[in-house]
C-alpha cells in the first residue's frame, strides 16, 4: 500500500507541476504543457498519463478523508 501511496503521490505533484506551467504558459502566450511535449508523439500514452494523474488526485483524497 505503501507503494501505492508513493506513486500516487507523485503522480499528483507531476500533474499540479504540468496545470501550473500550463496555467503561466498561456497567461505569457506559451503552451508550456510538459505532458504533451514529453508525450505528445504518443496521444494514448499522453491520455493514459492523464487518466493515471486524475486516478492518483482521488486516491489522494480518498485516503487522506479516512484518517
Amino acid at each position: 500500500m505503501k507503494g501505492l501511496n508513493t506513486l500516487g503521490w507523485w503522480l499528483v505533484v507531476v500533474g499540479a507541476l504540468n496545470w501550473g506551467l500550463v496555467g503561466l504558459g498561456a497567461l505569457m502566450g506559451f503552451d508550456w504543457n510538459l505532458v504533451s511535449m514529453v508525450l505528445g508523439s504518443w496521444p494514448t500514452l499522453e491520455s493514459v498519463v492523464y487518466v493515471l494523474v486524475g486516478a492518483s488526485g482521488l486516491w489522494m483524497l480518498l485516503t487522506k478523508m479516512q484518517k
